[in-house]
């Protein structure tokens, strides 16, 4: 089976923060699981390096925007690597490239009558002098009435255009912007309505529910044709007569990222591209709720138009992330920034916690009191305390070997039918409901451990005792293999010291008489002095 998971195009104009990982993390999860399966997998995502969101900080910073989106696109891969990110292939929208399939997409839609010219009304700033950008509008949004931005309202969803804004300012000087005509390029997203409609239909329950409510939405309202060009600065140049002063809009320029990047690993690899675009592929999309009308329509009509029939079959759209209990604030600093976490924590013990808490179905909350505990409650006091337990005592009374062994019947059934569940969760993007499981299981061992209490039997019945670890290993051998692409590097650590090495998600055979490796703590324990010393640094750090 050929898989495509597309992880979304955070904005190179800061740094990362937990909110993004929350999101983005179950895109490697359902990857991985994928590579052990034995399917092809084509994992793609990348920095989005044109957003006005790093003009806006280049012009604070009195630099480029090169540098800004230079800066930023290098510690998210960083970032992403140090928290075991297995991307194919993670690029940036500023790739030559990428800016030529862009500039031909657009070129082909123009010529099946998919992009037309319309003359349009547009935010102009006289103090400024120029056209505004859609983010460089605030004002109030027409549907809930919360502050916005001009092309999106980050409090109910809605995708906007500046003129819908009433009490409209612009960001750059504060000052009340007019209303000026203007001629731009508009792309037929309402000739996709039914096409649209009929992929929701039929993979809505591939879908996360919020996905399908948003989606839901605005096929009820009808879909409106948009602007895909803006007079803007930054971007790829529109490769259209009479355009060439203009920019591609940021919407279509990375939603595209998954096609482009796809065929850029193909040729740099000398691989093909087509079968993951190809209908008998399955398709992922793993991203924030902030984006869902981009991947559940915008991007399904872009690839149609194109002439791909490969529409978007699974939507992995994360609710928000809350921090101590408010939202998270990058202007007033309320945030845990990941390039600070990655060098204070090891990256399997943020993982488990944004996996183990994700906002799946709801908002969920990042506490550091919850972070600690969770740790040392699970992480450590669970799944570390049975390897750690099992395997010292196997190296002390069975000469650093595996013992002989019959498997129970009952351990066995149990972890053949974990194999199926947990598979069948992460296909359908359940992944804290599959990390539960795992350890539920990894509770049940460590009674089974106590209850067959190997201290006790090493003195009186030595093959009893032998017994009960050998079931205790093989039980920790496939934790590890079902945990991979979870924990990756505690899972690696467990079978270095197992010595099996293989990544197949099916049962692991433990070999009696296989020397155990020197093994090390697998998790450390958290300090809960850490909760304050924490919890004051965030308080101290707002703006």
């Amino acid at each position: 089976m050929n898989i495509l998971i597309g992880g979304a195009w955070p904005y190179a104009n800061g740094s990362l923060h937990i909110g993004h990982i929350a999101a983005l993390l179950p895109g490697d999860v359902i990857a991985r699981y994928y590579r052990a399966k034995g399917d092809n997998v084509l994992y793609v995502s990348g920095s989005d390096c044109h957003g006005t969101p790093i003009s806006i900080r280049a012009k604070k910073e009195g630099v480029s925007p090169k540098d800004i989106a230079d800066k930023y696109h290098t510690e998210f891969k960083r970032c992403f690597e140090k928290l075991n990110f297995s991307y194919d292939y993670y690029g940036r929208t500023d790739d030559e490239f990428h800016k030529k399939e862009v500039q031909e997409a657009i070129i082909l839609l123009y010529d099946k009558g998919l992009i037309y010219e319309k003359e349009v009304e547009q935010i102009y700033c006289e103090h400024c002098n120029q056209f505004l950008p859609d983010r460089y509008v605030e004002g109030v949004c027409p549907k809930c009435h919360s502050i916005a931005r001009g092309d999106q309202c980050d409090n109910c969803g809605t995708l906007l255009e500046p003129l819908e804004l009433s009490e409209r300012k612009c960001k750059l000087c504060n000052n009340e912007p007019i209303v000026k005509n203007a001629k731009q390029l508009y792309f037929s997203l309402s000739k996709f309505q039914s096409t649209i409609k009929e992929n929701l239909d039929k993979n809505q329950s591939n879908w996360r529910i919020n996905a399908v409510n948003n989606t839901e939405r605005y096929l009820n309202e009808g879909l409106c044709d948009r602007a895909i060009s803006r007079d803007l600065s930054l971007g790829i140049d529109i490769p259209i007569k009479g355009f060439s002063d203009k920019k591609v809009y940021v919407w279509i320029d990375a939603v595209l990222g998954y096609l482009t990047m796809s065929k850029k690993w193909a040729v740099e690899n000398k691989k093909s591209y087509e079968e993951f675009w190809d209908e008998s592929a399955i398709s992922y999309y793993v991203h924030g709720k902030d984006n869902i009308p981009f991947h559940s329509i915008i991007l399904p009509a872009l690839i149609k138009g194109i002439g791909y029939n490969k529409l978007p079959d699974r939507i992995v759209s994360s609710e928000y992330l809350t921090l101590e209990g408010k939202k998270i604030s990058t202007s007033n600093n309320w945030a845990i920034w990941i390039p600070d976490i990655i060098e204070r924590y090891k990256p399997d013990a943020i993982r488990y916690f944004f996996l183990i808490n994700a906002p799946e179905k709801r908002d969920a909350d990042f506490s550091w009191r919850e972070f600690v505990n969770s740790f040392n409650g699970e992480l450590l006091g669970a799944y570390g305390n049975l390897v750690n337990r099992t395997l010292v005592f196997a190296k002390k009374y069975f000469d650093n070997e595996i013992p002989s062994g019959e498997v129970n019947v009952n351990i066995k059934r149990e972890i053949v039918i974990l194999y199926d569940i947990i598979g069948k969760l992460i296909e359908q993007g359940n992944l804290k409901a599959a990390l539960e499981k795992v350890f539920e299981f990894i509770r049940s061992i460590n009674k089974y451990f106590d209850e067959n209490a190997p201290w006790i039997t090493v003195k009186d019945n030595f093959k009893f005792c032998g017994n009960t670890i050998y079931n205790c290993i093989y039980s920790i051998a496939n934790i590890a293999n079902l945990l991979s692409p979870f924990l990756p590097e505690s899972s690696e650590k467990i079978k270095s010291w197992l010595n099996f090495n293989d990544d197949r998600w099916e049962v692991i055979e433990p070999n009696h008489g296989s020397s155990i490796g020197e093994i090390t703590i697998l998790f450390e324990r958290l300090d809960k002095k850490l909760i304050e010393e924490e919890r004051n640094s965030l308080l101290n750090s707002r703006n």
